[in-house]
């Protein structure tokens, strides 16, 4: 929105003309969600908390049993200073930024239907798994569909494989199949992996910027044919919503940081894991999502597994899943979980980033 001022101010003064420029826009674009963030989450707290609060099952971990009554829904604070700093400092005629920003709303909109279902009316169930599980079906083909028909350049719809420059293949119609699959999982993955104070916002933060590395890369055209990366044209407008990603993430961590005073609920969980994956297909690296967003990936594999085992052989792999949950019951305490799962992540989303260089 202000990019347009700016345009129209550069013809009197050119010094307007900075605003232009995505690294600028970036930096505004965390800053205003993080400071979005602080001045409006404790009153979304305050608010959150006349609720009765987040339930606790009886058969987790003990040490959980202490948090039952702490405000959730805090997802919102997350989709609020996206949208505000995405719509503020991005190019709200670039298609990319659109449909993330509409896929990532979208999906909050399923997560808090569920959450307002089981914390204010006190409906146990919440929205119906078929039901919520098709809603994301909608959206998650919505956004392929989209990005598919929209697009202008055959790299946009192209299978790359990481480390092999050459490894390119044209999807066609089953762009549209992978693009669901990215999205719905990962939107999953993130909802299944948020389980403990800040366990889940901080990979996301920390995935959120490589995949901002990758989309100011593949939308600058010198960059992206040093590192044989497809050009695409206008997805380096991703760096802004990737950015108001980050801020918001950082900002709602400062009230979910162990003890959290906030859990994000699945209205923040479903959104920044939509988020995440449509960004990720957007420049096309979706395998590098699956590399990045490793801690996402195990956490839900540890579900998966956990569920085979004890339907086929009567057995659990896990004393509990997820899997941080099973080291919380090996003993180990929450914090160390938590630090430890962000140093693996980090390290991930760093292995990530060297596919850049190694082709």
């Amino acid at each position: 929105m202000l990019i347009l001022l700016a345009d129209y101010l550069a013809q009197f003064d050119s010094s307007f003309a900075v605003v232009s420029y995505i690294t600028l826009r970036a930096i505004l674009s965390v800053l205003t969600a993080l400071i979005f963030s602080f001045v409006a989450g404790p009153a979304i707290i305050r608010k959150l908390a006349t609720y009765k609060g987040q339930p606790v099952r009886d058969d987790g971990p003990e040490s959980h049993f202490s948090k039952a009554g702490t405000p959730t829904m805090g997802g919102v604070m997350i989709l609020a200073g996206v949208a505000v700093a995405t719509l503020l400092w991005g190019d709200l005629g670039n298609r990319y930024v659109m449909i993330a920003l509409l896929t990532t709303m979208g999906f909050g909109i399923i997560g808090f239907i569920d959450d307002y279902k089981k914390i204010v009316k006190q409906d146990p169930k919440g929205l119906a798994s078929r039901h919520k599980y098709l809603w994301q079906s909608i959206l998650g083909v919505g956004a392929a569909t989209a990005l598919y028909t929209t697009s202008t350049v055959p790299q946009e719809t192209q299978f790359l494989i990481p480390v092999f420059k050459d490894a390119v293949f044209d999807m066609g119609l089953f762009y549209i199949v992978m693009g669901y699959f990215v999205i719905v999982g990962s939107s999953n993955a993130v909802n299944l992996t948020d389980g403990l104070d800040g366990l889940a916002i901080m990979p996301t933060v920390l995935v959120a910027g490589g995949l901002a590395v990758f989309a100011y890369l593949s939308g600058h055209s010198n960059f992206s044919e040093y590192l044989h990366m497809p050009y695409l044209p206008g997805v380096g407008e991703l760096v802004i919503f990737c950015s108001a990603l980050i801020g918001a993430g950082l900002g709602f961590l400062w009230f979910n940081t162990y003890p959290a005073k906030v859990f994000m609920g699945d209205v923040g969980a479903l959104a920044i894991g939509a988020a995440l994956g449509v960004v990720a297909i957007s420049v096309r690296q979706e395998v590098v999502l699956f590399i990045m967003g490793g801690l996402f990936v195990v956490e839900t594999l540890s579900v998966m597994l956990q569920v085979w085992s004890f339907k086929t052989r009567g057995k659990r792999i896990f004393r509990m899943a997820p899997l941080h949950h099973h080291y919380e019951l090996k003993g180990w305490a929450e914090p160390t979980i938590i630090v430890r799962f962000w140093i693996i992540s980090l390290i991930l989303v760093l292995v990530g980033l060297a596919t850049l260089k190694i082709r």
